[in-house]
């Protein structure tokens, strides 16, 4: 499919470590469950997306107050990517969520399921990751612009790959009902 696609499988853990960073989950084995384990799970991730724009702001308003304005723009702009990243999973209207109950999904599909959940988590922990680096540079008053741009690029490729897990159930549904 694509490289995103590829380095996502490819990257996939174990369900029971997925499992374990998400309260209550489950999984999708159960036909019954598997729209309630994608609300939760869907649930779980845009509230940590949430803290993530929380600690994203406090960092912008260090860089405003000890840099000045002109980063502005630029913060603004990927604060709302993140938002929008944030929005793209909260807002998402299982359009799929009819067809969970009557998809017959084998373990494979089941694990590419899966790889893109853990992967939503991992970019999670890449965006704790780059926005304590803008942290410190803001500090530092150095290496801020390339800060930011590893921030964009880190929101760009989660909302790509969150498209991209929305089309593995999409192609599921019709090749599965």
């Amino acid at each position: 499919m694509s490289k995103l696609y590829d380095d996502i499988v490819s990257q996939r853990g174990s369900f029971e470590r997925l499992v374990a960073k998400i309260p209550g989950f489950k999984g999708y084995h159960e036909k019954n469950a598997r729209r309630t384990a994608d609300d939760m799970l869907r649930d779980h991730i845009a509230t940590q997306i949430a803290l993530r724009v929380d600690e994203f702001e406090r960092v912008e308003k260090l860089i405003l107050n000890n840099m000045g304005m002109s980063y502005m723009t630029r913060t603004r702009d990927v604060k709302g990517k993140i938002r929008t990243f944030h929005d793209k999973i909260k807002t998402t209207t299982p359009g799929y969520s009819g067809m969970w109950a009557q998809m017959k999904i084998g373990a494979a599909e089941l694990d590419e399921i899966y790889a893109f959940d853990e992967a939503m988590l991992r970019y999670l922990d890449q965006i704790d990751a780059t926005v304590g680096d803008l942290k410190e540079a803001t500090l530092k008053k150095e290496g801020v612009d390339a800060a930011i741009v590893a921030i964009d690029d880190v929101v760009s490729e989660a909302i790509a790959a969150y498209a991209l897990r929305d089309d593995v159930l999409t192609g599921l549904s019709d090749s599965t009902l």
